[in-house]
C-alpha cells in the first residue's frame, strides 16, 4: 500500500465534510486539494480562517500518520499557528502542501502552505502533533 492510499484508507470525517482530496504522499511532503465552496466562506465570499485552519490541520495530522511508528496508537493535535497572508474566493481551489520541520518520537511539527489556484499565497501554518 503507498503512502496515499494508507491516507485514503482512514478518510478524516471533517476533511470529508469539506471537500478535502488529498493527492500526494510522502514521507517529507503531503499535498490535498479543496474547492472553496461558499459555505465555507465569509460573508464576502472568501475562505473562511477556520476552513484555512482545518485544511491545514488534516493536511499535516496525515503527514504525522503516515510517519508513526507501528507501536503508536494515533496523533493529536497540541499546538497550531497560523500567519493569514491572503484570500481565496468561492469557486477556486486551494492547495495545501505540508512538510515536516520535525519528526520526533513523541512529537512531530508540520508547516503547511495554502496557495489559492491564482498562485497567491493564502496562509502558513505551523502545527505540532503529539505521537499517541
Amino acid at each position: 500500500m503507498t503512502l496515499l492510499e494508507k491516507i485514503l484508507s482512514r478518510p478524516m470525517p471533517l476533511a470529508v465534510l469539506m471537500g478535502v482530496t488529498f493527492t500526494e504522499a510522502e514521507p517529507d511532503k503531503v499535498v490535498a486539494t479543496m474547492v472553496v465552496r461558499e459555505d465555507l466562506c465569509t460573508i464576502s465570499y472568501s475562505i473562511h480562517g477556520g476552513a484555512v485552519m482545518a485544511l491545514a490541520d488534516c493536511v499535516g495530522a496525515a503527514g504525522t500518520m503516515i510517519n508513526l511508528s507501528a507501536e503508536a496508537k494515533g496523533t493529536t493535535t497540541v499546538e497550531s499557528k497560523t500567519n493569514f497572508i491572503g484570500g481565496a474566493k468561492a469557486g477556486s481551489t486551494v492547495t495545501a502542501t505540508s512538510t515536516p520541520i520535525h519528526k520526533g518520537r513523541r512529537t512531530q511539527v508540520w508547516q503547511t502552505r495554502l496557495v489559492a489556484d491564482d498562485g497567491r499565497l493564502v496562509a502558513v501554518v505551523t502545527q505540532t502533533q503529539l505521537v499517541l
